[in-house]
């Protein structure tokens, strides 16, 4: 595997499950750090898919799976939270 390529340009996936004893916690910042590297036009639903496929089979128990997994089923449909618009008229 390389260290870094166009799914994970600064190695950051990469490098997180070469660490040994990482954290949920820890691997969750790393994700953040990831997400905010891509660039804007990379569609992340493609790119996760595309790192789980990778990462998932030789690290099935990893935390950084576990955070990736969680990550793509967190990109459902977003709702709306709040604003003058959800709120109920008379």
């Amino acid at each position: 595997m390389k260290k870094s390529d166009d799914n994970d340009p600064k190695g950051l996936i990469f490098e997180a499950y070469r660490i040994e004893g990482i954290t949920l916690a820890e691997c969750r910042s790393i994700f953040l750090d990831w997400a905010l590297s891509l660039p804007v036009e990379q569609d992340t639903g493609v790119v996760l898919r595309a790192l789980i496929a990778r990462y998932q089979p030789g690290f099935p128990d990893h935390p950084m799976t576990s955070v990736m997994s969680e990550g793509l089923n967190g990109m459902a449909a977003p709702r709306r939270r709040g604003g003058w618009r959800s709120r109920p008229r008379n």
